[in-house]
């Protein structure tokens, strides 16, 4: 399974979580679907750091966040304030043990361009 993260128009968030729903009815498989409304806003919440900690942590496997501050040679406070923001945003889950892991084998991110007028 693998995360879908797009720009899209207004209303992409719901038209994506439509396409799960169906698929998910279809008996298919469900890639998770994460829609925002800019570039701007996307990028605000998935900044560099956050990208190289799900990296790290794809890499690490299930782990504490304060193991995943020490892998990631980063501050321990910052590294939770990303997860508890990867967590909000459904890219990052914890286990019955209370670690956090990637439940996705990738992550896309889908950027279109504007149309030459």
């Amino acid at each position: 399974m693998k995360a879908i993260i797009e720009v899209g128009a207004r209303g992409a968030a719901v038209q994506a979580a439509r396409q799960q729903l169906a698929s998910a009815q279809r008996g298919g498989a469900v890639d998770y679907r994460l829609a925002f409304e800019s570039a701007r806003t996307l990028f605000s919440e998935l900044t560099p750091a956050r990208l190289d900690l799900l990296d790290t942590l794809r890499r690490t496997g299930a782990s504490s966040v304060y193991a995943l501050a020490k892998a990631a040679e980063r501050n321990y406070s910052n590294v939770h304030t990303d997860v508890a923001g990867l967590e909000r945003l459904g890219l990052i889950e914890r286990d019955d043990a209370d670690n956090v892991l990637v439940p996705f084998d990738a992550v896309e991110i889908r950027l279109a361009l504007a149309r030459a007028a």
